[in-house]
């Protein structure tokens, strides 16, 4: 019988002596404790992680235990709501010359560094990322708009804040990007991503839940949705605003089992 894991992971504050402000959101975490309650009536076995909690060592660790305990056949499910932002991409894999990142409560985890801790997994194993932040059309690597969104805090911090951050804490990102290896490393597992926008746009926070996982919640439906992963995000994009497009890829190894299940389906 398969396993799954799953990790949540909600940041509605970052810290501040770090980031140069709190940043704080409203609806991360209740974003975190709903794909948490939802992991484990679907079977997994769950751990939240929330503000201080998300740090890099926190959420580093969890998803190296998973990669060593699951084998093939096995679901990992990682969610992050919170802050996305880009920096300087060091290793000029991207077009645009920026890495995405996730804000975790201490400092950010960088696309590069998903990409080599996907790799830590066995072959067939299925791993589903979602991510409700910004600028997370790629944070994997390689029905009628409401208007209330448009008023709503987009999860970015300001351009200067995240420059000013990355040049007070450039030693520690350079340390970082320069012990990854040169070359993206093969990726043996199927890995699966459903984010709230595309790298150019902004995911939207709200005083609930954010823009995406209010839609995600909605299409699910407590269980009731019929259809494959394709068709959730389908249905899920025709009820967001043109401002913010979610997006679903797949990296890693074919699976077309995975292609076919039911979301969050071990």
């Amino acid at each position: 019988m398969a396993t799954g894991i799953a990790v949540n992971i909600g940041v509605n504050f970052i810290d501040a002596k770090h980031y140069g402000s709190d940043g704080a959101l409203k609806g991360c975490v209740n974003d975190a404790k709903a794909m948490h309650e939802l992991a484990l009536g679907q079977g997994f076995k769950g751990q939240l992680l929330l503000n201080t909690e998300a740090n890099r060592t926190q959420v580093i660790r969890a998803i190296n235990q998973a990669a060593t305990s699951l084998q093939a056949g096995d679901l990992f499910f990682i969610s992050y709501s919170g802050h996305g932002s880009r920096v300087p991409d060091s290793h000029r894999d991207e077009d645009d010359g920026m890495d995405e990142s996730w804000c975790l409560y201490d400092a950010q985890l960088i696309d590069d560094e998903l990409n080599a801790f996907w790799s830590r997994f066995k072959a067939g194993v299925r791993i589903l990322v979602v991510s409700d932040s910004c600028h997370s059309g790629t944070i994997t690597k390689p029905g009628e708009p409401e208007p209330v969104y448009t008023q709503q805090i987009p999860r970015f911090l300001p351009l200067e804040q995240m420059q000013k951050a990355w040049k007070d804490n450039e030693a520690f990102y350079q340390d970082l990007t320069s012990a990854l290896p040169r070359a993206a490393p093969e990726v043996k597992a199927s890995v699966r991503l459903l984010s709230g926008c595309q790298d150019n746009q902004y995911s939207y926070d709200g005083d609930q839940n954010g823009a995406f996982t209010t839609q995600l919640l909605q299409v699910w439906n407590g269980g009731r949705f019929q259809g494959n992963y394709q068709q959730f995000h389908k249905k899920i994009l025709m009820r967001m605003p043109a401002i913010q497009s979610p997006n679903h890829s797949v990296i890693g190894a074919s699976d077309p089992q995975f292609d076919q299940q039911t979301p969050f389906e071990i």
